[in-house]
């Protein structure tokens, strides 16, 4: 007996808004409600970026994340990446045994000595 299972995901995003005032000599505090919505935690690093009268705040990245970011937008590395997943797709992959050992075995080879 066959049986037809669905299901439904629904993603739900909610937005806080919040109005705080600038004030002259007194630093922007972002509400705790605001603060705790995105995840943020104490004595976590963040980075301010400001731009067209719009101020973003994000987690700092890690010197690894930070040079995952830069690579990802190299549209030579996205190209490589998009390539290995559509050999991924078409079955074309093979076990990391299989390629530390082809690797190791063209070490061998170019280790030999030349007559």
């Amino acid at each position: 007996m066959e049986r037809n299972v669905s299901a439904t995901i629904r993603v739900v995003t909610i937005i806080i808004s919040m109005t705080v005032v600038v004030k002259n000599k007194e630093p922007l505090v972002v509400p705790t409600a605001a603060r705790r919505r995105a995840g943020f935690k104490s004595g976590q690093e963040l980075e301010v970026k400001a731009s067209g009268g719009v101020i973003t705040i994000v987690p700092k990245l890690s010197p690894d994340e930070l040079q995952d970011e830069r690579e990802v937008r190299d549209p030579k590395i996205r190209e490589a990446i998009r390539d290995g997943h559509q050999e991924f797709l078409a079955g074309k992959t093979r076990p990391i045994e299989d390629f530390f050992a082809a690797r190791a075995a063209r070490g061998r080879r170019r280790a030999r000595p030349r007559p």
